[in-house]
Protein backbone atom coordinates (compact mmCIF):
# COMPACT_ATOMS: atom_id res chain seq x y z
CA UNK A 1 0.00 0.00 0.00
CA UNK A 2 2.78 2.23 0.88
CA UNK A 3 4.40 1.87 -2.62
CA UNK A 4 0.29 3.24 -4.29
CA UNK A 5 0.06 6.23 -1.71
CA UNK A 6 3.32 7.65 -3.60
CA UNK A 7 1.52 7.82 -6.51
CA UNK A 8 -1.69 8.66 -5.57
CA UNK A 9 -0.07 11.59 -3.91
CA UNK A 10 1.39 12.68 -7.22
CA UNK A 11 -1.68 12.39 -8.44
CA UNK A 12 -3.37 14.76 -6.35
CA UNK A 13 -0.83 17.09 -6.68
CA UNK A 14 -0.81 17.53 -10.00
CA UNK A 15 -4.92 18.34 -10.48
CA UNK A 16 -3.91 20.80 -7.64
CA UNK A 17 -1.46 22.12 -9.89
CA UNK A 18 -3.67 22.20 -13.39
CA UNK A 19 -6.63 23.33 -10.75
CA UNK A 20 -4.33 26.64 -9.68
CA UNK A 21 -2.72 27.38 -13.08
CA UNK A 22 1.00 26.21 -12.38
CA UNK A 23 0.38 23.70 -15.39
CA UNK A 24 -1.68 24.48 -18.34
CA UNK A 25 -4.47 21.98 -18.74
CA UNK A 26 -4.52 20.70 -22.27
CA UNK A 27 -7.05 22.91 -24.71
CA UNK A 28 -10.32 21.15 -24.94
CA UNK A 29 -11.49 21.76 -28.20
CA UNK A 30 -9.77 22.81 -31.44
CA UNK A 31 -10.42 25.84 -33.49
CA UNK A 32 -13.06 26.88 -34.83
CA UNK A 33 -12.66 26.15 -38.74
CA UNK A 34 -10.91 22.64 -37.27
CA UNK A 35 -14.27 21.97 -36.26
CA UNK A 36 -16.21 22.48 -39.20
CA UNK A 37 -13.58 20.36 -41.08
CA UNK A 38 -14.12 17.51 -38.66
CA UNK A 39 -17.86 17.51 -38.39
CA UNK A 40 -18.17 18.60 -42.23
CA UNK A 41 -20.91 20.84 -41.58
CA UNK A 42 -20.96 24.87 -40.65
CA UNK A 43 -23.76 25.89 -38.11
CA UNK A 44 -24.67 29.99 -39.14
CA UNK A 45 -27.22 31.50 -37.07
CA UNK A 46 -29.60 33.02 -39.37
CA UNK A 47 -32.70 35.19 -39.21
CA UNK A 48 -36.16 33.93 -39.31
CA UNK A 49 -38.62 37.02 -39.38
CA UNK A 50 -36.64 39.60 -40.62
CA UNK A 51 -37.15 40.26 -44.74
CA UNK A 52 -35.27 40.94 -47.02
CA UNK A 53 -32.37 39.38 -44.38
CA UNK A 54 -34.42 36.10 -43.66
CA UNK A 55 -37.50 34.79 -43.40
CA UNK A 56 -40.19 32.07 -44.24
CA UNK A 57 -41.56 31.42 -47.66
CA UNK A 58 -44.58 30.08 -49.00
CA UNK A 59 -43.17 26.67 -48.93
CA UNK A 60 -42.05 27.05 -45.22
CA UNK A 61 -38.52 27.48 -46.60
CA UNK A 62 -36.06 30.31 -45.59
CA UNK A 63 -35.05 32.64 -48.31
CA UNK A 64 -33.38 35.90 -48.27
CA UNK A 65 -29.89 38.00 -48.37
CA UNK A 66 -28.39 35.91 -44.94
CA UNK A 67 -29.59 33.32 -46.27
CA UNK A 68 -28.08 33.50 -49.54
CA UNK A 69 -24.48 34.40 -48.06
CA UNK A 70 -24.67 31.54 -45.71
CA UNK A 71 -25.07 29.10 -48.61
CA UNK A 72 -22.09 30.72 -50.55
CA UNK A 73 -20.12 30.42 -46.88
CA UNK A 74 -21.12 26.51 -46.87
CA UNK A 75 -20.21 25.92 -50.95
CA UNK A 76 -16.95 28.25 -50.03
CA UNK A 77 -15.85 25.90 -47.36
CA UNK A 78 -16.90 22.45 -48.80
CA UNK A 79 -19.43 21.18 -46.25
CA UNK A 80 -23.01 21.38 -45.21
CA UNK A 81 -25.09 24.24 -43.90
CA UNK A 82 -27.24 23.83 -40.87
CA UNK A 83 -29.12 27.11 -40.72
CA UNK A 84 -29.70 27.97 -36.76
CA UNK A 85 -32.92 30.29 -37.17
CA UNK A 86 -32.41 32.69 -33.93
CA UNK A 87 -34.44 35.57 -32.75
CA UNK A 88 -31.85 38.82 -31.99
CA UNK A 89 -31.43 38.52 -28.54
CA UNK A 90 -30.58 34.86 -29.11
CA UNK A 91 -27.42 35.95 -32.10
CA UNK A 92 -24.70 36.38 -29.93
CA UNK A 93 -25.04 34.55 -26.52
CA UNK A 94 -25.26 31.47 -29.24
CA UNK A 95 -22.40 32.12 -30.83
CA UNK A 96 -20.48 32.53 -27.26
CA UNK A 97 -21.33 29.37 -26.51
CA UNK A 98 -20.36 27.69 -29.45
CA UNK A 99 -23.96 26.79 -30.35
CA UNK A 100 -23.39 28.20 -33.94
CA UNK A 101 -20.12 28.87 -35.71
CA UNK A 102 -20.75 32.34 -37.26
CA UNK A 103 -23.49 34.61 -36.93
CA UNK A 104 -25.19 35.83 -40.64
CA UNK A 105 -28.19 37.69 -39.02
CA UNK A 106 -28.13 41.43 -39.88
CA UNK A 107 -25.58 42.34 -37.17
CA UNK A 108 -24.55 45.39 -36.67
CA UNK A 109 -21.16 46.31 -35.25
CA UNK A 110 -20.69 48.70 -32.09
CA UNK A 111 -18.50 49.01 -28.69
CA UNK A 112 -19.95 47.08 -26.75
CA UNK A 113 -20.50 43.98 -28.80
CA UNK A 114 -16.47 44.32 -29.99
CA UNK A 115 -15.57 43.29 -26.99
CA UNK A 116 -17.34 39.94 -26.90
CA UNK A 117 -16.79 38.92 -30.83
CA UNK A 118 -15.11 39.70 -33.82
CA UNK A 119 -16.44 41.01 -37.06
CA UNK A 120 -15.84 39.93 -40.57
CA UNK A 121 -15.47 43.21 -43.40
CA UNK A 122 -19.30 44.90 -44.08
CA UNK A 123 -21.39 42.69 -46.46
CA UNK A 124 -24.40 43.91 -46.19
CA UNK A 125 -26.30 47.32 -46.24
CA UNK A 126 -28.35 48.70 -43.47
CA UNK A 127 -28.93 52.25 -44.06
CA UNK A 128 -31.69 55.48 -43.57
CA UNK A 129 -31.87 57.85 -46.50
CA UNK A 130 -34.17 60.10 -48.26
CA UNK A 131 -35.59 58.71 -51.27
CA UNK A 132 -37.53 60.41 -54.02
CA UNK A 133 -37.61 59.50 -58.31
CA UNK A 134 -34.40 59.66 -60.27
CA UNK A 135 -35.52 62.78 -62.00
CA UNK A 136 -35.67 64.82 -58.83
CA UNK A 137 -32.89 66.91 -58.35
CA UNK A 138 -31.92 66.67 -54.90
CA UNK A 139 -27.89 65.97 -54.37
CA UNK A 140 -27.34 67.11 -50.71
CA UNK A 141 -28.98 68.94 -47.60
CA UNK A 142 -29.82 72.04 -49.52
CA UNK A 143 -31.58 70.15 -51.70
CA UNK A 144 -34.22 69.11 -49.31
CA UNK A 145 -35.70 73.16 -49.72
CA UNK A 146 -38.77 73.48 -50.55
CA UNK A 147 -39.21 69.72 -50.77
CA UNK A 148 -42.12 67.87 -49.59
CA UNK A 149 -40.74 64.86 -47.57
CA UNK A 150 -42.72 61.73 -46.60
CA UNK A 151 -41.44 60.68 -42.53
CA UNK A 152 -42.35 58.47 -39.58
CA UNK A 153 -43.20 60.51 -36.38
CA UNK A 154 -40.21 60.51 -33.87
CA UNK A 155 -38.32 57.12 -35.76
CA UNK A 156 -34.58 57.85 -36.07
CA UNK A 157 -34.93 58.89 -40.01
CA UNK A 158 -37.54 61.29 -38.34
CA UNK A 159 -34.26 62.39 -35.80
CA UNK A 160 -31.62 62.54 -38.72
CA UNK A 161 -33.58 64.26 -41.04
CA UNK A 162 -34.83 66.90 -38.82
CA UNK A 163 -30.66 67.70 -37.91
CA UNK A 164 -29.94 68.43 -41.90
CA UNK A 165 -32.88 69.55 -43.39
CA UNK A 166 -32.88 73.69 -44.24
CA UNK A 167 -35.72 75.75 -43.20
CA UNK A 168 -37.52 75.81 -46.25
CA UNK A 169 -37.84 71.69 -46.72
CA UNK A 170 -41.51 70.95 -45.31
CA UNK A 171 -41.41 67.89 -43.20
CA UNK A 172 -44.59 65.40 -43.24
CA UNK A 173 -44.22 63.75 -40.12
CA UNK A 174 -46.84 60.72 -39.86
CA UNK A 175 -47.86 58.16 -36.93
CA UNK A 176 -47.25 55.30 -39.06
CA UNK A 177 -44.60 53.82 -41.58
CA UNK A 178 -47.59 52.90 -44.03
CA UNK A 179 -48.91 55.93 -43.99
CA UNK A 180 -45.47 57.50 -44.62
CA UNK A 181 -45.05 55.09 -47.43
CA UNK A 182 -48.54 56.07 -49.20
CA UNK A 183 -48.11 59.45 -49.14
CA UNK A 184 -44.70 59.38 -51.02
CA UNK A 185 -45.78 56.40 -53.20
CA UNK A 186 -49.32 58.67 -53.97
CA UNK A 187 -47.51 61.81 -54.79
CA UNK A 188 -48.71 63.96 -52.07
CA UNK A 189 -44.92 63.89 -50.73
CA UNK A 190 -41.97 63.98 -52.82
CA UNK A 191 -39.71 62.60 -50.76
CA UNK A 192 -39.60 59.58 -48.58
CA UNK A 193 -37.27 59.73 -45.25
CA UNK A 194 -36.85 55.96 -44.87
CA UNK A 195 -34.88 52.43 -44.02
CA UNK A 196 -33.49 50.83 -47.22
CA UNK A 197 -35.27 47.93 -45.54
CA UNK A 198 -38.76 49.46 -46.25
CA UNK A 199 -37.78 50.07 -49.88
CA UNK A 200 -36.96 46.80 -50.59
CA UNK A 201 -40.28 45.46 -49.77
CA UNK A 202 -41.45 47.63 -52.85
CA UNK A 203 -43.10 46.30 -56.10
CA UNK A 204 -40.61 46.10 -58.57
CA UNK A 205 -42.29 49.45 -60.89
CA UNK A 206 -42.19 50.99 -57.32
CA UNK A 207 -38.38 50.38 -56.21
CA UNK A 208 -37.57 51.68 -60.58
CA UNK A 209 -39.37 54.98 -60.18
CA UNK A 210 -37.70 55.43 -56.42
CA UNK A 211 -33.43 56.38 -55.91
CA UNK A 212 -31.44 56.87 -53.25
CA UNK A 213 -30.93 60.81 -53.02
CA UNK A 214 -29.18 60.85 -49.22
CA UNK A 215 -27.93 58.83 -46.69
CA UNK A 216 -29.02 59.87 -43.22
CA UNK A 217 -27.56 57.40 -41.11
CA UNK A 218 -25.31 54.15 -42.31
CA UNK A 219 -24.95 50.77 -40.37
CA UNK A 220 -23.52 47.96 -42.52
CA UNK A 221 -24.41 44.19 -41.44
CA UNK A 222 -21.09 42.32 -40.66
CA UNK A 223 -20.61 38.48 -40.07
CA UNK A 224 -20.22 37.72 -36.39
CA UNK A 225 -17.40 35.74 -35.33
CA UNK A 226 -15.71 34.17 -31.79
CA UNK A 227 -12.85 35.85 -30.45
CA UNK A 228 -9.79 34.32 -31.92
CA UNK A 229 -10.89 32.50 -34.78
CA UNK A 230 -8.46 34.03 -37.08
CA UNK A 231 -8.63 30.69 -39.22
CA UNK A 232 -12.32 31.22 -40.14
CA UNK A 233 -12.41 34.61 -39.78
CA UNK A 234 -9.75 35.18 -42.45
CA UNK A 235 -11.80 32.67 -44.91
CA UNK A 236 -14.95 34.59 -44.83
CA UNK A 237 -13.27 37.90 -45.21
CA UNK A 238 -11.23 35.88 -48.19
CA UNK A 239 -14.49 34.87 -49.83
CA UNK A 240 -16.30 38.31 -49.20
CA UNK A 241 -13.70 40.19 -51.04
CA UNK A 242 -14.00 37.90 -53.50
CA UNK A 243 -17.58 38.36 -54.17
CA UNK A 244 -17.39 41.78 -54.06
CA UNK A 245 -14.93 42.45 -57.04
CA UNK A 246 -16.75 39.31 -58.93
CA UNK A 247 -19.95 41.58 -58.50
CA UNK A 248 -21.94 38.54 -56.87
CA UNK A 249 -22.74 40.13 -53.62
CA UNK A 250 -24.33 43.12 -55.74
CA UNK A 251 -26.51 40.79 -57.56
CA UNK A 252 -27.67 39.53 -54.59
CA UNK A 253 -28.04 42.89 -52.98
CA UNK A 254 -30.33 43.72 -56.63
CA UNK A 255 -32.56 40.69 -55.77
CA UNK A 256 -33.41 41.30 -52.09
CA UNK A 257 -32.71 45.11 -51.70
CA UNK A 258 -33.62 46.37 -55.24
CA UNK A 259 -31.05 48.69 -55.03
CA UNK A 260 -27.00 48.82 -55.68
CA UNK A 261 -24.35 47.97 -52.96
CA UNK A 262 -23.45 51.61 -51.35
CA UNK A 263 -19.81 52.58 -50.67
CA UNK A 264 -19.45 51.69 -47.22
CA UNK A 265 -20.29 47.93 -47.98
CA UNK A 266 -18.31 47.10 -51.15
CA UNK A 267 -15.26 48.92 -50.86
CA UNK A 268 -15.19 47.32 -47.07
CA UNK A 269 -11.84 45.30 -46.88
CA UNK A 270 -10.96 46.27 -50.04
CA UNK A 271 -8.82 49.26 -49.16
Amino acid sequence: MKRYAGVVACIFVYFIAIAGGMIPAKESRADAMDDIQSRRAIRVAVPKDTPPFGAENQYKSLEGFDISIAKMISLELGVKLDMVPLASAERIPSLLNHHVDLVISSLGKNPERLKQIDFSQAYAPFYLGVFGAPNLDVKNAAGLAGKTIAVLKDSIEDVELTKIAPPAAVIKRFSTSKDAEKSYLQGESKLLAAGNVLISAFTKEQAESTQLKIVLKDSPCFIGVNKNETALLNKINTMLSSIKKNGMLNVNAQRWFKAPLPDSVLHSGLE
